[in-house]
């Protein structure tokens, strides 16, 4: 089995979907033997450029091991799915289980508004 990294962009009116979207392709995925290394929500965020006059867009990422099959099927999946707005499949050498740069970014992001929020407290 190969490893790949997702990435899908969501509509934003299917926000409250993204959840039972997730556990469906997780269970595609683990149904035919594959495994789900990591799944991340990056949440809502502006597009770099306007997709059918949508300028913010959910973003999700998973790195998945699995079959051929298997990621023709999710891909097919994707391709008929009217809530995604983009996907990309990337092929990796190895699994990848660390967190990503979205995720530690944004927590980094946390710590400095808190930071600021203890500042402002002490004045």
């Amino acid at each position: 089995m190969r490893h790949y990294e997702i990435t899908l962009i969501v509509h934003p009116d299917q926000s409250s979907q993204v959840t039972t979207m997730i556990e469906k392709y997780k269970e595609l995925i683990t149904s035919d033997g594959g495994m789900v290394h990591r799944d991340e929500d990056w949440g809502r965020k502006h597009l770099a450029y306007p997709i059918d006059k949508i300028y913010k867009a959910h973003y999700l990422m998973m790195n998945i091991e699995c079959d051929k099959d298997t990621l023709d099927k999710l891909n097919y999946n994707f391709r008929f799915n009217d809530a995604i707005l983009r996907n990309l499949i990337i092929s990796k050498k190895e699994a990848v289980t660390d967190p990503s740069i979205m995720v530690t970014e944004s927590d980094k992001d946390h710590g400095k508004d808190k930071a600021k929020d203890r500042v402002a407290d002490k004045k």
